[in-house]
């Protein structure tokens, strides 16, 4: 059975639907990403080599045996997986390149991609959060093809996030690209500094929306969404 959970959306509704939990000391700042004006001054190799070197100086205050076989090589691993993986989305050069096509076949009803798997930061404590994303729109005259939402999601969640602005920022690359208002996000997803640490609550997960267009001004819009992603 499900517990109660308050869904927060982007126009500032709130209704219960299953759990959520923001964690503690959960601060927001904007919609987009705190990044420095000169972040991508520096390339690529020169941060791994930087990260690396930090990352071994903080195994050694860990008490850590940096000539152990198993641990010798972890400052690289970890300095290679943060620039080329999971925080590659910072890089704008990685922004995915979204051809938009005709919409030939008059297709004039909401389109849902559902169930999109992503893996995100916290950019409070810098470890995990997973879930999915549901995404859909409603053609303005283009179309875009699937896996182009698929990586839109993940450009924006290979990031340090909140969920708040994670599901801000799709919406809002979006409804740009494909030049509509008519742009529905729903994200439910996991937190790892709520499971793993803190109240160690294993269970619970949080929901947030983003409503542009005919979702955020049609109740029926929003309920058929919900509806076809089975949190109705």
């Amino acid at each position: 059975m499900k517990q109660k959970e308050t869904l927060l959306n982007t126009t500032g509704m709130i209704f219960d639907h299953t759990i959520e939990e923001i964690g503690d000391e959960h601060i927001g700042t904007s919609h987009e990403t705190p990044l420095r004006e000169d972040a991508f001054e520096m390339d690529d190799e020169l941060k791994m080599e930087l990260i690396e070197k930090h990352f071994r100086e903080i195994m050694h205050v860990l008490g850590l045996d940096l000539t152990d076989d198993s641990l010798k090589g972890t400052p690289r691993r970890v300095a290679k997986m943060y620039i080329k993986e999971v925080f590659s989305g910072l890089n704008p050069k990685n922004r995915p390149d979204v051809k938009l096509f005709e919409n030939k076949y008059k297709y004039n009803e909401m389109l849902v991609e559902k169930d999109i798997t992503f893996f995100s930061n916290c950019e409070h404590h810098f470890v995990p959060i997973y879930g999915k994303a549901h995404v859909a729109y409603i053609s303005n005259g283009t179309v875009i093809g699937l896996s182009k939402i698929n990586r839109i999601v993940q450009y924006f969640a290979k990031r340090p996030q909140v969920q708040e602005r994670l599901t801000m920022q799709i919406g809002n690359e979006l409804k740009e690209m494909l030049k509509t208002d008519d742009v529905a996000v729903i994200i439910d997803a996991h937190h790892m500094c709520v499971s793993s640490r803190g109240i160690q609550d294993v269970s619970s997960s949080t929901v947030t929306s983003f409503y542009s267009g005919k979702f955020e001004q049609d109740e029926q819009s929003r309920n058929e969404f919900m509806k076809y992603i089975s949190l109705e």
